[in-house]
Protein backbone atom coordinates (compact mmCIF):
# COMPACT_ATOMS: atom_id res chain seq x y z
CA UNK A 1 0.00 0.00 0.00
CA UNK A 2 1.20 3.40 -1.15
CA UNK A 3 2.92 5.71 1.75
CA UNK A 4 0.78 8.43 3.58
CA UNK A 5 2.10 11.88 3.17
CA UNK A 6 1.71 14.05 6.18
CA UNK A 7 1.93 18.12 5.01
CA UNK A 8 1.49 21.22 6.47
CA UNK A 9 -1.36 22.73 5.28
CA UNK A 10 -0.21 26.91 4.20
CA UNK A 11 -2.85 28.27 1.92
CA UNK A 12 -6.48 29.03 1.45
CA UNK A 13 -6.57 25.92 -0.61
CA UNK A 14 -5.53 23.18 1.82
CA UNK A 15 -8.01 25.27 3.91
CA UNK A 16 -10.69 24.35 2.12
CA UNK A 17 -9.57 20.40 1.45
CA UNK A 18 -9.38 20.47 5.80
CA UNK A 19 -13.02 21.87 5.64
CA UNK A 20 -14.45 19.60 3.26
CA UNK A 21 -13.46 16.39 4.48
CA UNK A 22 -15.52 15.13 6.76
CA UNK A 23 -18.58 15.87 4.39
CA UNK A 24 -16.81 12.96 2.07
CA UNK A 25 -15.59 10.57 4.75
CA UNK A 26 -19.50 10.83 6.95
CA UNK A 27 -21.12 11.42 3.32
CA UNK A 28 -24.69 8.90 4.49
CA UNK A 29 -24.27 8.64 8.13
CA UNK A 30 -27.21 9.10 10.11
CA UNK A 31 -25.44 10.66 12.88
CA UNK A 32 -24.09 13.81 10.79
CA UNK A 33 -24.52 17.10 9.45
CA UNK A 34 -22.45 19.23 7.62
CA UNK A 35 -21.60 22.22 9.53
CA UNK A 36 -21.93 25.44 7.20
CA UNK A 37 -18.66 25.64 5.13
CA UNK A 38 -18.34 29.90 6.01
CA UNK A 39 -18.44 28.79 10.16
CA UNK A 40 -15.80 26.42 9.62
CA UNK A 41 -13.62 28.59 7.96
CA UNK A 42 -14.24 31.17 10.39
CA UNK A 43 -13.16 29.27 13.52
CA UNK A 44 -9.94 28.16 11.44
CA UNK A 45 -8.75 31.33 10.58
CA UNK A 46 -6.37 33.36 12.55
CA UNK A 47 -8.22 36.70 11.93
CA UNK A 48 -11.29 35.85 12.37
CA UNK A 49 -11.19 33.43 15.71
CA UNK A 50 -10.55 34.99 19.11
CA UNK A 51 -8.80 32.03 20.29
CA UNK A 52 -5.51 33.18 18.02
CA UNK A 53 -5.07 35.92 20.25
CA UNK A 54 -3.50 34.19 22.84
CA UNK A 55 -2.87 30.44 20.97
CA UNK A 56 -1.48 29.12 17.35
CA UNK A 57 -2.15 26.30 15.56
CA UNK A 58 -1.12 23.96 13.03
CA UNK A 59 -3.48 22.20 10.37
CA UNK A 60 -1.99 18.90 8.52
CA UNK A 61 -3.89 16.55 5.74
CA UNK A 62 -2.79 13.28 5.44
CA UNK A 63 -2.54 12.08 1.60
CA UNK A 64 -1.95 8.69 0.07
CA UNK A 65 -1.22 8.62 -3.53
CA UNK A 66 -2.28 12.17 -3.68
CA UNK A 67 -6.08 12.14 -2.41
CA UNK A 68 -6.40 13.69 1.05
CA UNK A 69 -7.47 10.71 3.64
CA UNK A 70 -7.17 12.28 6.98
CA UNK A 71 -6.74 16.08 9.03
CA UNK A 72 -5.30 16.74 12.28
CA UNK A 73 -4.57 19.90 14.31
CA UNK A 74 -2.20 20.69 16.69
CA UNK A 75 -2.19 23.79 19.29
CA UNK A 76 -0.93 25.64 22.11
CA UNK A 77 -3.08 27.96 24.08
CA UNK A 78 -0.76 30.93 26.65
CA UNK A 79 -3.96 30.78 28.91
CA UNK A 80 -3.96 26.65 29.04
CA UNK A 81 -0.15 26.89 30.02
CA UNK A 82 -1.07 29.11 32.80
CA UNK A 83 -3.32 26.66 34.28
CA UNK A 84 -1.76 23.27 33.08
CA UNK A 85 2.28 24.13 31.90
CA UNK A 86 3.25 21.83 29.19
CA UNK A 87 -0.31 20.94 27.98
CA UNK A 88 -0.26 20.93 23.97
CA UNK A 89 -3.70 20.26 22.28
CA UNK A 90 -4.87 18.20 19.28
CA UNK A 91 -8.10 18.61 17.35
CA UNK A 92 -10.22 18.35 14.02
CA UNK A 93 -9.13 14.59 13.98
CA UNK A 94 -11.13 12.58 11.40
CA UNK A 95 -9.45 10.27 8.68
CA UNK A 96 -10.57 7.49 6.55
CA UNK A 97 -10.72 3.81 8.47
CA UNK A 98 -7.19 2.58 9.06
CA UNK A 99 -4.93 2.73 12.39
CA UNK A 100 -1.88 3.84 9.40
CA UNK A 101 -3.55 7.12 9.25
CA UNK A 102 -4.34 8.14 12.39
CA UNK A 103 -0.90 6.83 13.95
CA UNK A 104 0.35 9.16 11.25
CA UNK A 105 -1.77 12.07 11.89
CA UNK A 106 -1.11 11.87 15.83
CA UNK A 107 2.52 11.87 15.14
CA UNK A 108 2.83 14.69 12.80
CA UNK A 109 0.34 16.82 16.05
CA UNK A 110 2.98 15.45 18.51
CA UNK A 111 6.00 16.55 16.54
CA UNK A 112 4.50 19.95 16.15
CA UNK A 113 3.73 20.00 20.07
CA UNK A 114 6.85 18.76 21.40
CA UNK A 115 8.92 21.12 18.78
CA UNK A 116 6.56 24.05 20.80
CA UNK A 117 8.04 22.70 24.40
CA UNK A 118 5.32 20.53 24.77
CA UNK A 119 5.55 17.41 27.19
CA UNK A 120 1.78 16.41 27.33
CA UNK A 121 -0.04 16.22 24.25
CA UNK A 122 -4.90 16.16 25.15
CA UNK A 123 -7.69 15.85 22.45
CA UNK A 124 -9.66 15.82 20.74
CA UNK A 125 -10.07 19.87 21.19
CA UNK A 126 -11.11 22.28 18.06
CA UNK A 127 -9.61 24.24 19.20
CA UNK A 128 -10.67 24.44 23.39
CA UNK A 129 -12.72 22.84 25.97
CA UNK A 130 -14.64 26.61 24.59
CA UNK A 131 -15.47 25.26 21.40
CA UNK A 132 -15.87 21.25 20.29
CA UNK A 133 -14.66 18.83 23.01
CA UNK A 134 -13.96 15.07 22.71
CA UNK A 135 -14.06 12.00 20.19
CA UNK A 136 -17.42 11.12 19.74
CA UNK A 137 -17.65 6.89 20.92
CA UNK A 138 -21.57 6.22 22.32
CA UNK A 139 -24.57 7.72 20.16
CA UNK A 140 -23.66 8.07 16.27
CA UNK A 141 -27.42 7.60 14.72
CA UNK A 142 -28.51 10.84 17.00
CA UNK A 143 -29.13 13.77 14.82
CA UNK A 144 -26.13 16.05 15.95
CA UNK A 145 -26.55 19.40 17.59
CA UNK A 146 -24.92 22.42 17.53
CA UNK A 147 -21.23 22.92 18.68
CA UNK A 148 -21.12 19.34 19.47
CA UNK A 149 -18.67 17.13 16.89
CA UNK A 150 -19.59 13.80 15.44
CA UNK A 151 -17.08 11.27 14.66
CA UNK A 152 -17.03 7.74 12.70
CA UNK A 153 -17.57 4.66 15.27
CA UNK A 154 -14.38 2.85 13.66
CA UNK A 155 -12.32 6.30 15.03
CA UNK A 156 -12.26 5.42 18.34
CA UNK A 157 -10.00 1.98 17.94
CA UNK A 158 -8.34 3.75 15.65
CA UNK A 159 -7.30 6.91 18.09
CA UNK A 160 -6.47 4.17 20.65
CA UNK A 161 -4.24 2.03 18.38
CA UNK A 162 -1.84 5.19 17.78
CA UNK A 163 -1.14 5.15 21.17
CA UNK A 164 -3.06 7.35 22.46
CA UNK A 165 -5.20 6.49 26.21
CA UNK A 166 -8.51 7.52 27.28
CA UNK A 167 -8.32 10.71 29.92
CA UNK A 168 -11.84 11.42 30.48
CA UNK A 169 -15.19 11.35 29.35
CA UNK A 170 -17.39 14.07 28.62
CA UNK A 171 -21.89 13.27 28.58
CA UNK A 172 -24.48 14.44 26.97
CA UNK A 173 -28.06 14.34 27.79
CA UNK A 174 -31.18 14.17 26.05
CA UNK A 175 -34.52 14.84 27.43
CA UNK A 176 -37.76 14.45 25.90
CA UNK A 177 -40.61 17.19 27.19
CA UNK A 178 -42.52 14.10 28.06
CA UNK A 179 -40.01 13.14 30.28
CA UNK A 180 -39.51 16.42 32.09
CA UNK A 181 -39.74 16.17 35.91
CA UNK A 182 -40.56 19.57 37.64
CA UNK A 183 -38.36 19.30 40.72
CA UNK A 184 -38.86 22.50 42.10
CA UNK A 185 -41.19 24.01 44.52
CA UNK A 186 -43.70 26.84 43.10
CA UNK A 187 -44.19 27.66 46.36
CA UNK A 188 -40.79 27.98 47.55
CA UNK A 189 -40.14 29.83 44.34
CA UNK A 190 -43.34 32.46 44.68
CA UNK A 191 -41.58 32.77 48.61
CA UNK A 192 -38.45 33.74 47.70
CA UNK A 193 -39.44 36.08 44.91
CA UNK A 194 -42.20 37.98 46.95
CA UNK A 195 -39.47 38.49 49.75
CA UNK A 196 -37.04 39.46 46.84
CA UNK A 197 -34.33 36.70 47.50
CA UNK A 198 -34.60 35.65 43.97
CA UNK A 199 -35.71 36.93 40.79
CA UNK A 200 -35.71 34.84 37.38
CA UNK A 201 -35.51 36.85 34.11
CA UNK A 202 -35.29 36.11 30.39
CA UNK A 203 -32.58 37.70 28.24
CA UNK A 204 -33.03 41.66 27.73
CA UNK A 205 -32.58 42.18 23.83
CA UNK A 206 -32.31 45.81 24.09
CA UNK A 207 -29.35 44.57 26.14
CA UNK A 208 -28.09 42.21 24.90
CA UNK A 209 -23.92 42.76 25.06
CA UNK A 210 -24.95 43.17 28.60
CA UNK A 211 -26.90 40.08 29.55
CA UNK A 212 -24.37 38.03 27.16
CA UNK A 213 -21.29 39.30 29.03
CA UNK A 214 -23.38 38.18 32.53
CA UNK A 215 -23.65 34.99 31.29
CA UNK A 216 -20.47 34.19 30.52
CA UNK A 217 -19.12 35.97 33.44
CA UNK A 218 -21.19 33.62 35.84
CA UNK A 219 -20.03 30.64 32.99
CA UNK A 220 -16.51 31.70 34.24
CA UNK A 221 -16.98 31.85 37.33
CA UNK A 222 -19.16 28.84 37.90
CA UNK A 223 -16.83 25.98 35.98
CA UNK A 224 -13.99 27.57 37.39
CA UNK A 225 -12.77 24.87 38.94
CA UNK A 226 -13.89 22.18 36.84
CA UNK A 227 -11.15 19.72 35.18
CA UNK A 228 -10.27 21.54 31.76
CA UNK A 229 -11.60 24.68 32.50
CA UNK A 230 -9.95 27.89 30.21
CA UNK A 231 -12.42 31.08 31.11
CA UNK A 232 -13.28 32.76 28.13
CA UNK A 233 -11.54 36.26 27.35
CA UNK A 234 -13.02 39.44 26.89
CA UNK A 235 -12.54 39.30 23.05
CA UNK A 236 -14.39 35.79 23.41
CA UNK A 237 -17.24 36.90 25.14
CA UNK A 238 -18.14 39.57 22.32
CA UNK A 239 -17.49 36.88 19.26
CA UNK A 240 -19.49 34.67 21.22
CA UNK A 241 -22.50 37.06 21.77
CA UNK A 242 -22.08 37.64 18.21
CA UNK A 243 -22.43 34.60 16.77
CA UNK A 244 -25.15 33.24 19.03
CA UNK A 245 -27.42 36.05 18.28
CA UNK A 246 -29.02 35.04 15.20
CA UNK A 247 -30.58 31.83 17.53
CA UNK A 248 -31.15 33.42 20.69
CA UNK A 249 -34.61 33.37 21.99
CA UNK A 250 -34.97 35.48 24.70
CA UNK A 251 -37.72 33.41 26.56
CA UNK A 252 -35.20 30.39 26.27
CA UNK A 253 -32.64 31.68 28.61
CA UNK A 254 -33.03 32.30 32.37
CA UNK A 255 -30.98 34.44 34.38
CA UNK A 256 -31.31 34.09 38.17
CA UNK A 257 -30.76 36.90 40.68
CA UNK A 258 -29.93 36.81 44.06
CA UNK A 259 -30.65 39.74 46.29
CA UNK A 260 -30.43 41.75 43.21
CA UNK A 261 -26.94 39.97 41.96
CA UNK A 262 -26.61 37.48 39.24
CA UNK A 263 -26.20 34.26 40.28
CA UNK A 264 -26.83 31.81 37.68
CA UNK A 265 -27.81 31.17 34.40
CA UNK A 266 -29.29 28.75 31.60
CA UNK A 267 -28.82 29.02 28.10
CA UNK A 268 -31.21 26.98 25.34
CA UNK A 269 -30.53 27.29 21.47
CA UNK A 270 -32.52 25.91 18.95
CA UNK A 271 -30.59 23.17 17.36
CA UNK A 272 -28.72 24.86 14.01
CA UNK A 273 -27.96 21.58 12.71
CA UNK A 274 -31.41 20.69 12.69
CA UNK A 275 -32.07 23.69 9.83
CA UNK A 276 -29.26 22.59 7.90
CA UNK A 277 -29.01 19.50 7.91
CA UNK A 278 -29.61 19.23 4.10
CA UNK A 279 -27.23 22.48 3.32
CA UNK A 280 -24.48 20.05 2.82
CA UNK A 281 -22.91 22.94 4.55
CA UNK A 282 -23.39 25.68 1.73
CA UNK A 283 -25.71 28.87 1.81
CA UNK A 284 -25.57 28.87 -1.65
CA UNK A 285 -27.72 29.84 -3.90
CA UNK A 286 -30.91 29.65 -1.75
CA UNK A 287 -29.90 27.96 1.66
CA UNK A 288 -29.37 31.54 3.45
CA UNK A 289 -33.37 31.90 2.72
CA UNK A 290 -34.51 28.88 3.56
CA UNK A 291 -32.22 29.29 6.99
CA UNK A 292 -33.96 32.67 7.74
CA UNK A 293 -37.26 30.89 7.16
CA UNK A 294 -37.11 28.45 9.18
CA UNK A 295 -35.51 30.23 12.14
CA UNK A 296 -38.28 32.96 11.46
CA UNK A 297 -41.16 30.11 11.39
CA UNK A 298 -39.72 28.05 14.65
CA UNK A 299 -39.88 24.77 13.03
CA UNK A 300 -37.03 23.32 14.90
CA UNK A 301 -38.17 20.80 17.38
CA UNK A 302 -34.83 19.78 19.06
CA UNK A 303 -32.45 22.21 20.97
CA UNK A 304 -29.14 22.37 22.80
CA UNK A 305 -28.35 23.67 26.64
CA UNK A 306 -24.40 24.75 26.15
CA UNK A 307 -23.91 27.18 28.84
CA UNK A 308 -25.95 26.50 32.44
CA UNK A 309 -24.32 27.22 36.13
CA UNK A 310 -24.38 28.54 39.56
CA UNK A 311 -21.64 31.14 40.87
CA UNK A 312 -19.46 29.28 43.12
CA UNK A 313 -20.22 31.34 46.37
CA UNK A 314 -23.92 29.48 46.30
CA UNK A 315 -22.48 26.42 45.30
CA UNK A 316 -22.84 24.06 48.80
CA UNK A 317 -25.85 25.86 50.00
CA UNK A 318 -29.41 25.14 50.20
CA UNK A 319 -30.36 28.15 47.60
CA UNK A 320 -27.54 26.77 45.39
CA UNK A 321 -28.96 23.69 45.13
CA UNK A 322 -32.22 24.99 44.30
CA UNK A 323 -31.30 27.50 41.33
CA UNK A 324 -30.73 25.24 38.99
CA UNK A 325 -33.64 23.33 39.48
CA UNK A 326 -36.16 26.48 39.67
CA UNK A 327 -34.58 27.27 36.82
CA UNK A 328 -35.02 24.30 34.57
CA UNK A 329 -38.61 24.76 35.70
CA UNK A 330 -38.59 28.38 34.71
CA UNK A 331 -37.49 27.02 30.89
CA UNK A 332 -40.47 24.37 30.29
CA UNK A 333 -43.38 26.98 29.34
CA UNK A 334 -41.21 28.97 26.64
CA UNK A 335 -39.65 25.59 25.30
CA UNK A 336 -42.77 24.03 24.81
CA UNK A 337 -45.04 27.02 23.40
CA UNK A 338 -41.58 27.56 21.01
CA UNK A 339 -43.30 23.86 20.19
CA UNK A 340 -39.41 22.54 20.89
CA UNK A 341 -39.77 18.84 21.86
CA UNK A 342 -36.70 18.12 22.69
CA UNK A 343 -33.18 19.18 24.18
CA UNK A 344 -29.35 18.00 25.10
CA UNK A 345 -27.87 18.96 27.50
CA UNK A 346 -23.85 18.66 27.00
CA UNK A 347 -21.21 18.22 28.17
CA UNK A 348 -21.27 17.18 31.51
CA UNK A 349 -17.94 15.34 32.80
CA UNK A 350 -18.36 12.04 33.96
CA UNK A 351 -17.28 12.77 37.33
CA UNK A 352 -19.45 15.25 38.01
CA UNK A 353 -21.95 13.82 39.83
CA UNK A 354 -23.75 16.62 41.80
CA UNK A 355 -24.80 18.63 37.97
CA UNK A 356 -25.55 15.11 36.67
CA UNK A 357 -27.63 14.14 39.25
CA UNK A 358 -29.31 17.69 39.06
CA UNK A 359 -29.80 16.86 35.16
CA UNK A 360 -31.34 12.86 35.68
CA UNK A 361 -33.51 14.64 38.45
CA UNK A 362 -35.52 16.42 35.75
CA UNK A 363 -35.73 13.25 33.39
CA UNK A 364 -32.48 13.65 31.27
CA UNK A 365 -30.84 10.52 29.95
CA UNK A 366 -27.64 9.79 28.66
CA UNK A 367 -27.17 9.20 25.07
CA UNK A 368 -23.85 10.00 23.84
CA UNK A 369 -20.33 9.79 25.19
CA UNK A 370 -17.28 11.86 23.83
CA UNK A 371 -13.90 10.89 25.12
CA UNK A 372 -10.79 12.95 25.75
CA UNK A 373 -7.52 11.16 25.15
CA UNK A 374 -3.64 11.78 26.48
CA UNK A 375 -0.29 11.11 25.62
CA UNK A 376 3.49 11.99 27.40
CA UNK A 377 5.55 13.48 24.73
CA UNK A 378 8.85 12.04 25.97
Amino acid sequence: MAAIDVVPVTDKVGVKEFIALPKRLYRGHKGYVAPLDMERGEVLSPEKNPYFTHAKAQLFLARRDGRIVGRISAQICELEQKLRPGTGHFGWLDAEDDPAIYQALVKAAADWLRAQGSTRMVGPLSFSSNEETGLLVDGFDSLPMLMMPYHAPYAGKNVEAAGLTRLKDLIAYDLDKGDYKPVGSTRMLEKLQADGTIRMRGLDMKNYTRDLSVILDIFNDAWADNWGMVPFTATEIAAAAASMKPLIDPNLVVIAEVKGEPAGMLVCLPNLMEAIRDFNGSLLPFNVLKLIWRLKLKTLKTSRIPLMGIRRKHHGSVLGATLLPLMFDRLKEPFLKRGLERVEMSWILEDNLPMRRVIEGVGGKVYKTYRLYETTLS
